[in-house]
């Protein structure tokens, strides 16, 4: 913790003395000093408080420079907010204001002062940080498990489930709320060195809501090479899912492995890991957490399998707990056991509950039972907060938590990230978080934003998406400093790859630091023209888009040049995108391009996007012409296309020479579609190639050998007819001698709401 929190001052500071020298005036030396002293002990912060459960003085020293990093913002947070509420020009512009309203040499000295205290309590932090780092040296960061309340039967019961002579691979299930100490358990295990001795193999993902599975099993390369001391092989960076499933299961099937997946949140995200990992008979084992039962349950199907259920800590173990974060293990004093006992008694067992709020305890005044008591009322001296996480769809205590935490008004909060929390409405306490600078919603099942969020002038960040918002109040346009936007939900291809926004009120122009942008509904010339105000933006999502517009959409995106992301939405599937007139936008950042409705021909703008990746055509129903997609051929960056719905011709030809650095192609409810024809040299870097749902098609594609570096093929939803083919294709035959080349071939349908694929 105090080492997050010195970073974030660090920063601030370096900010601070680069922009306002002449504001610092004769204490900028002081401020210069405070920050490099700071900066010399953070990389020492971490190792320190991982052992300073064990040693006293290290732990006040833990807890003095966790006081001075929050006296030190304090000194700049607590002046800006005295002094410049009106203002939102920045933090730094705020203190420039503040220094110009001070007409008296008083305010400034009283200023000088507080600072000279914080160098003067650095000086004596800093020499003490020179001791200690003699005396611990650089050793890894490590704690003993005896320290850890009530974990020592549940390691032992792990521990003999992980190390039994079960030769099967064996999943071994934790589930719990959030804050039962589910990781921390399984950390422990994962790092007991009797488990370490057992397995040649070791590795430690979290896989989290939105999980990623390439940069998933990536990581676990990464960690697979590094215990045995070599270098990745650089081929893994450019494979696809398929492939590096395929490396991992190779490099695992001789193997006795141990994996963790940290934090799983669904079924799906199980088996999608699962399917890696190979049964060998060698006793490997999979350590998976979560907080969803029926996960735990899902992946314990076979009868060797063991889920463990995590509880909340008896109340002599959270009391034990609770002393030692609070007490430093020196015992509870007499005058302050009644509150103490109180104060536990909220957490309800919860261990991540019980060391937070020591935590904020143990730098409270032990002869101050006063302070102790508004803790216990409203729990309001958590302002020294700056961040706040609070997650969880099956947590049934985040909103009664949420709202006991808030109703101190943490006033220096600056982070509150609610993603996935059960929550209607936002609490109204939210707004009154005047630091606030990062909000996230996603996931919620708010609905309403009320007009009370224009007091968050520092808000930098709103993530709104995946709720069901449809509209934001006037008073949005308030929040100056604004970066990134985000509202509504992003369908799939069954949807239309629809994009379902927010209406803007009139004047979202006035939002000039806008970055990110989505999914904003432009049924309007006007809001189209407010768009053109906000040059910084880097990823805009725009939906329902009239075709009248179209060309008011082209004049905005020429004054747009940092753009980077561009998603274009019409306002009925049906419905024209007129995006091809003589205003041609230049957008030489632009890597990523959807565009969702029809289309009478690919925009000559597009085609003359040299750094865009990726394309996804939806909708587009292009007519049958030779040139209608192989314009497309000529962009030299494009690596990803998807066209789905997008061309209504019988044959697709991608002719010679076309494509040079493309490496997945996806062909998508292609109606008409009959066959596919690759020209040689066309296409000459595809890894992975998908076509779905194209019904009428009668062969595999021609010309499919050309394909030398094709890892990948899958036909998904295809026709009876065709899928029998392949399935019972004569090794001698033309079409096998086609496909032989290629390391995976798949095919699949859709049973049941879900694919049902199989491997040839």
């Amino acid at each position: 913790m105090a080492e997050s929190v010195v970073g974030f001052l660090i920063k601030q500071l370096s900010t601070f003395l680069s922009q306002e020298s002449t504001l610092l005036g004769g204490f900028r030396p002081d401020v210069q000093y405070i920050k490099d002293e700071l900066g010399s002990m953070k990389a020492f912060l971490r190792q320190a408080e991982a052992k300073e459960d064990n040693d006293s003085q290290l732990q006040e020293w833990v807890k003095q420079v966790r006081e001075v990093a929050y006296d030190t913002e304090d000194v700049l947070d607590d002046f800006a907010f005295r002094f410049a509420r009106g203002h939102a020009d920045g933090f730094i512009g705020r203190v420039g204001k503040i220094y110009n309203s001070i007409k008296n040499l008083k305010a400034r000295h009283r200023i000088s002062l507080e600072i000279k205290g914080i160098k003067d309590r650095v000086v004596e932090i800093s020499a003490r940080h020179q001791r200690y780092q003699s005396l611990y040296g650089n050793e890894e960061r490590g704690s003993s498990s005896s320290n850890l309340v009530g974990i020592d039967q549940p390691k032992k019961e792990l521990i003999s489930k992980i190390l039994d002579d079960d030769s099967h691979l064996k999943v071994v299930s934790v589930v719990g709320m959030g804050g039962l100490g589910k990781t921390t358990l399984v950390k422990k295990v994962y790092d007991d060195a009797v488990v370490k001795k057992q397995f040649q193999s070791h590795a430690w993902i979290t896989v989290s809501q939105n999980f990623q599975f390439n940069i998933i099993i990536k990581d676990v390369i990464q960690q697979l090479y590094e215990e045995i001391r070599q270098p990745v092989p650089p081929q893994v960076e450019s494979m696809n899912g398929i492939r590096l499933s395929e490396f991992v299961r190779d490099f695992l099937k001789e193997r006795r492995y141990i994996l963790v997946l940290d934090d799983v949140w669904s079924q799906n995200a199980w088996e999608t890991i699962k399917c890696v990992l190979p049964d060998c008979n060698t006793a490997s084992r999979v350590v998976l957490t979560t907080r969803i039962a029926d996960v735990a349950s899902a992946s314990c199907l076979a009868s060797h399998d063991f889920v463990h259920e995590m509880k909340p800590l008896s109340y002599e173990d959270s009391w034990t707990l609770f002393c030692n974060r609070t007490f430093q293990s020196n015992g509870c004093p007499s005058n302050l056991e009644e509150v103490s006992r109180k104060i536990l008694k909220k957490c309800e067992g919860l261990p991540l509950g019980i060391v937070v709020i020591g935590g904020v305890l143990a730098l409270k005044d032990k002869d101050r039972i006063d302070e102790w008591e508004m803790i216990l009322r409203g729990f309001s001296s958590l302002n020294r907060l700056r961040s706040v996480e609070i997650f969880g769809y099956e947590d049934p205590l985040t909103t009664s938590f949420l709202s006991k935490f808030l109703c101190g008004g943490p006033k220096f909060l600056k982070v509150l990230n609610l993603t996935g929390a059960e929550l209607d409405s936002i609490p109204k306490e939210v707004f009154k978080l005047f630091h606030l600078e990062y909000l996230d919603l996603g996931g919620t099942r708010v609905k309403i934003i009320p007009k009370s969020v224009g007091q968050l002038q520092n808000l930098e960040s709103l993530n709104l998406a995946g709720t069901t918002i449809t509209e934001l109040p006037v008073e949005i346009l308030k929040l100056r400093k604004l970066r990134t936007l985000l509202v509504g939900r992003v369908g799939d291809y069954s949807n239309n790859f629809a994009l379902w926004g927010f209406k803007s009120p009139n004047g979202i122009g006035k939002l000039t630091s806008l970055e990110s942008l989505g999914n904003i509904e432009v049924d309007g010339g006007k809001i189209v023209r407010e768009i053109g105000k906000l040059i910084q933006l880097r990823e805009l999502f725009i939906t329902k888009l009239r075709r009248e517009d179209g060309k008011e959409l082209l004049y905005s995106l020429s004054r747009l040049t940092n753009l980077q992301e561009l998603k274009i939405c019409s306002i009925k599937e049906e419905d024209t995108l007129d995006l091809q007139h003589s205003v041609s936008p230049r957008l030489g950042f632009l890597m990523r391009l959807s565009l969702t409705g029809r289309l009478e021909r690919v925009p000559e703008w597009v085609i003359s996007l040299q750094s865009l990746g990726t394309l996804a055509l939806v909708n587009s129903e292009l007519s049958e012409d030779e040139n209608a997609i192989g314009c497309l051929g000529h962009l030299p960056n494009l690596v990803h296309v998807t066209l789905y719905r997008a061309y209504d011709g019988e044959t697709l030809c991608f002719k010679a020479g076309r494509f040079p650095k493309l490496q997945k192609l996806e062909l998508g409810q292609l109606k008409r579609l009959k066959w596919v024809r690759v020209e040689d040299e066309s296409m000459s870097s595809l890894q992975e190639f998908v076509i779905a749902g194209c019904k009428l098609m009668e062969g595999l594609p021609l010309g499919l050998q050309n394909l030398t570096k094709l890892k990948a093929f899958a036909l998904l939803d295809m026709s009876d007819e065709l899928i029998h083919k392949v399935q019972n294709l004569d090794k001698q035959s033309e079409d096998y001698q086609t496909i032989s080349h290629i390391t995976q071939v798949c095919i699949g349908h859709w049973i049941n709401g879900k694919w049902k694929t199989k491997f040839l």
